[in-house]
This record gives C-alpha cells, sequence and structure tokens, in this order.
C-alpha cells in the first residue's frame, strides 16, 4: 500500500511543530509553568498573554493546532531576535520576565493540553 505524499508530507509537518513545541518547553515552559503556579501575578500575566494569543489565531472560532502554536512561537522569536531580543543564557527570571518570555510562555501553557 502506498501512501500519499501529502499524508506523509503533513505528518511530517506535526512532528516538526510538537518537536518545536517540545524545544520551547524545555527552555522555557517547564521552569516558568512551574514559577507561574507558584505567583499569581506571573500567572495572571500568562493569562493575558494566553488570551491574546489565542484571539491571534482565532481560537475562539477554531481548535488551536500543535502547527498554529508553533508557527506563532517561531514568529515571535523570529520578530524579537531582529529586535536585539535574546534569550536568557541560564535560568530565566520569572519574578519580571520581559514581553516576550511571557508571551512564549503562554504559548507553552496553550500547547500543554495539546501534548497529551
Amino acid at each position: 500500500m502506498r501512501v500519499p505524499f501529502n499524508r506523509v508530507a503533513s505528518r511530517a509537518a506535526v512532528d516538526s511543530a510538537r518537536s518545536t513545541l517540545a524545544a520551547l518547553t524545555v527552555s522555557v515552559g517547564a521552569d516558568g509553568l512551574t514559577a507561574a503556579a507558584e505567583r499569581p501575578g506571573l500567572l495572571a500575566m500568562v493569562d493575558q498573554h494566553a488570551a491574546a494569543v489565542r484571539d491571534s489565531l482565532d481560537g475562539d472560532r477554531r481548535p488551536l493546532t500543535v502547527a498554529a502554536l508553533a508557527g506563532y512561537a517561531e514568529g515571535v522569536r523570529a520578530a524579537a531576535l531582529e529586535h536585539d531580543w535574546r534569550p536568557p543564557t541560564g535560568p530565566a527570571d520569572w519574578s519580571a520576565p520581559d514581553w516576550v518570555l511571557t508571551r512564549l510562555l503562554a504559548v507553552c501553557a496553550l500547547a500543554r493540553p495539546l501534548a497529551r
């Protein structure tokens, strides 16, 4: 049985998106989501950013996907790098995260239920 190319390409795209989100979770999400659970102010900021991401991806009308979230995160990171933003070289300071880190953490929070 032959598998159509578009199905193989689609599977590769999903695998790539999952890989992107997994790397983001390792670099930002794991520690950030733990910090947010311990800091109500950070959790509120992440919730606000998550709502903005959901709005941007039209998440109220259609389900969020791994591909959409990965693409969004890559776009945020690319734009930030173009404006001289640099990711932390060590553990992030979650007591005062910048906009980019908070936005990427929000993507991790939205992606968490999709990883299951």
